[in-house]
């Protein structure tokens, strides 16, 4: 990855995040649970409470003032989306709860009306549970057949067996962009353009990439792409699956109820048009509004230098974690976003991490629901630290020095 200098004030972006001027366990907080959830940005956060003390109505059916401008800033987050991700129409923009749920839509809808018996669905070792299990419900409903795509010792997808696995049965290939247990960037418009050579179609969980880097899906060409606000400085239960128009029109609804309809009997249902013959019932309104002021808090803070930033984070933690005897990092492609999952010899992870909270110090530890990964390597789970804008180099030397007087400890 190029390193580009960053231009960030990191102190200045801090103060957008009340949350993190607070003491835990008497200790100032270091949060490095990023991967999982990102905190949220005051320009959110005020955003969502302007909309319940002033704008406070359901959407799209109401004809008085509070329902017309709560419409119009619902519909207005779903242009902004169009533009983050570059869709060639607004109209390909679904809101959901969040990256499962636009999995889970697309498996169901698309899966039922496409898949048969022995047909293939190929995902790679590297996938959250949330893009396994909703293909393997629809693999049992419909008979079709899962493959997996295998990766090296190093966290990064074999393409050369990727593109062996490829055959006129594959209809549909999910993987992550970016694996949130190791941080691996995959190789998307490599992936997506082999799956086009053979005639499949091709879904990416960007939940991961979605904070850190810029995602155009016309240059992808990707059929389906999901991600969530609530990696994104954003609030919770906000998703968004980006979906190409021909399919999505193609496809039948995930659930029922009002809003995704246009006319109802007790002799049948004609379904609204796209996107909204995939939201059914009451959405999460004002989350989706203040979702508007996450993106736009990427977009003034830029991408190149969230990376820049990001990447100097990430290379100074795997330095100095690197020197501590008995640390092992799980995870060195050659290609990686901000995350740094590492094992003690000898100390399970949730006892690493119960140490590190006692200092005011947040990771995560576990499998990170990605199971199959860690049976990979051979191990429970992990450390995760995961690193955000607002992180410092402070930050990560007070990790590495308790983390090392821990390890010493045990030792």
């Amino acid at each position: 990855m190029e390193v580009i200098e960053s231009s960030l004030d990191v102190h200045a972006i801090r103060k957008q995040f009340p949350i993190l001027n607070q003491e835990v366990n008497g200790k100032p907080l270091i949060y490095f649970d990023n991967a999982a959830s990102s905190q949220t940005a005051s320009g959110v956060v005020n955003a969502l409470t302007r909309f319940y003390e002033k704008d406070h109505a359901n959407i799209h059916r109401g004809i008085h003032t509070l329902a017309e401008r709560s419409t119009t800033a619902y519909e207005n987050t779903r242009k902004r989306v169009q533009e983050f991700i570059n869709a060639a129409e607004v109209a390909e923009i679904i809101f959901t709860k969040g990256t499962t749920e636009s999995i889970n839509l697309v498996a169901h809808s698309w899966g039922s009306t496409n898949l048969k018996q022995g047909d293939e669905i190929l995902i790679s070792q590297l996938e959250h549970h949330s893009n396994i299990v909703p293909w393997q419900l629809i693999a049992e409903k419909t008979g079709a057949l899962i493959k997996v795509i295998p990766i090296n010792e190093k966290g990064e997808i074999k393409l050369d067996e990727y593109e062996a696995l490829l055959s006129e049965k594959t209809k549909i290939v999910a993987v992550n962009y970016i694996s949130n247990s190791l941080g691996t960037i995959n190789p998307v418009q490599d992936i997506i353009k082999k799956a086009k050579a053979k005639d499949a179609i091709v879904m990416i969980d960007a939940a991961q990439a979605a904070p850190h880097q810029k995602i155009d899906v016309q240059n992808l060409d990707c059929d389906f792409l999901a991600f969530s606000s609530h990696k994104m400085y954003g609030p919770t239960g906000v998703g968004i699956l980006y979906g190409k128009r021909g399919l999505l029109e193609s496809i039948p609804p995930y659930q029922g109820g009002g809003e995704m309809i246009k006319d109802v009997s007790f002799d049948g249902t004609t379904y609204n048009e796209i996107p909204y013959k995939f939201e059914a019932g009451t959405p999460n309104i004002g989350d989706v509004i203040a979702f508007h002021e996450a993106m736009n808090f990427i977009e003034d803070l830029g991408y190149e230098n969230i990376q820049a930033h990001e990447h100097r984070l990430l290379t100074y933690a795997t330095e100095k974690i690197s020197t501590i005897e008995g640390v092992r990092i799980i995870g060195e492609a050659q290609n990686k976003a901000s995350v740094l999952s590492f094992v003690v010899d000898g100390i399970h992870p949730y006892d690493i991490g119960q140490l590190l909270d006692a200092k005011g110090i947040a990771v995560r530890t576990g499998h990170h629901c990605t199971q199959p990964l860690m049976d990979f390597f051979e191990i429970e789970g992990t450390i995760r630290a995961s690193f955000s804008v607002y992180n410092t180099l402070e930050e990560i030397d007070y990790f590495f020095e308790s983390l090392q007087s821990i390890v010493s400890k045990f030792s």
